[in-house]
């Protein structure tokens, strides 16, 4: 499968489960847990939704090579369920018999992983620049 095919499919699958996260959190969790979890949580809903644009962005343009977009796939991926998914824990904590605050090293690695992303686009179009 072309790697651009598979930014869209990532791309579009953390859009609609953000949705569906997000109104979750607005209509589902409202009784459930605090206004502060709530937050958090909505924190993680944001900055999936945020990289579901991104990966959206990264497939319609030419400034990335395939290879490239291979490890921006994983790297997003991988740093999506480990931020955003270990937010989603932690803000509905109180609500499972899992103690997600166990696992809550993995958030920073998640967001170093989206952190990296960006800078690989970022130098890769940079180094590009002739291009533009």
């Amino acid at each position: 499968m072309r790697e651009q095919k598979k930014l869209v499919l990532l791309g579009s699958c953390f859009g609609f489960i953000g949705i569906i996260l997000g109104a979750f959190a607005a209509h589902g969790l409202e009784n459930l847990i605090s206004e502060d979890a709530i937050n958090t949580f909505e924190t993680g809903v944001k900055y999936q939704i945020y990289h579901a644009l991104f990966l959206l962005f990264l497939s319609s343009q030419n400034y990335t090579t395939n290879k490239l977009n291979k490890t921006l796939f994983w790297l997003v991926l991988l740093g999506i369920i480990f931020f955003s998914g270990s937010i989603y824990g932690l803000a509905t904590n109180e609500l499972t018999s899992f103690d997600f605050k166990k696992i809550a090293w993995i958030t920073p690695i998640g967001g170093a992983l989206l952190i990296l992303s960006w800078v690989l686009v970022f130098f890769n179009v940079l180094k590009k620049r002739n291009n533009l």
